[in-house]
């Protein structure tokens, strides 16, 4: 389940209460950021500018790839493990503006982690670690640790234990 703070607002739909949420100047610089780290073919220099502009928990060894869009508004509510790749044109969410609220939730994904090409993450979900999410594949619920999930909706197609099993087969037959 989502793990999300829900804020009501009054008269109009929440994205009108945008900068009653967050400073005009900061979506600003974490556009620039992002915008540069989006075509930045330098892995190295993205992790750097998402830590020091972004204020973000980026592990050792994270692979963002190009175009990879992260919340422009509260990026620094996103963190990413040690050697986890982050697929071509992968969104990343750490806000939600409806009608009647805005959503804000952290987003946490572990180490070891794969996530396919042009994937969606929602805000307030956690994604374990050695865990894999297929390409194309909208993140609405928590996805367990190890597990091998995919679609729209998310399901898991694999469990911890299946995926082990399947890496252990796999082992064996290169040998």
């Amino acid at each position: 389940m989502r793990n999300t703070e829900r804020h009501r607002v009054k008269e109009a739909n929440s994205l009108w209460h945008v900068y009653k949420t967050v400073p005009f100047w900061k979506v600003v610089k974490n556009f620039v950021v992002i915008q540069l780290a989006r075509y930045t073919p330098f892995l190295p220099v993205k992790n750097w500018l998402y830590r020091t502009f972004l204020r973000m928990d980026v592990g050792d060894q994270a692979a963002f790839a190009l175009m990879v869009m992260l919340d422009v508004m509260f990026p620094e509510k996103i963190s990413v493990g040690r050697n986890t790749v982050i697929g071509y044109n992968t969104t990343i969410l750490a806000h939600e503006y409806l009608i009647k609220e805005y959503r804000l939730g952290d987003v946490k994904i572990g180490s070891n982690v794969m996530i396919g090409a042009n994937s969606t993450i929602l805000p307030g979900i956690t994604i374990g670690d050695d865990a894999i999410v297929s390409a194309g594949t909208l993140v609405h619920k928590d996805v367990p640790p190890g597990c091998f999930v995919g679609g729209n909706p998310m399901r898991v197609i694999y469990d911890q234990e299946e995926m082990s099993r399947r890496q252990t087969e796999d082992a064996f037959l290169k040998d």
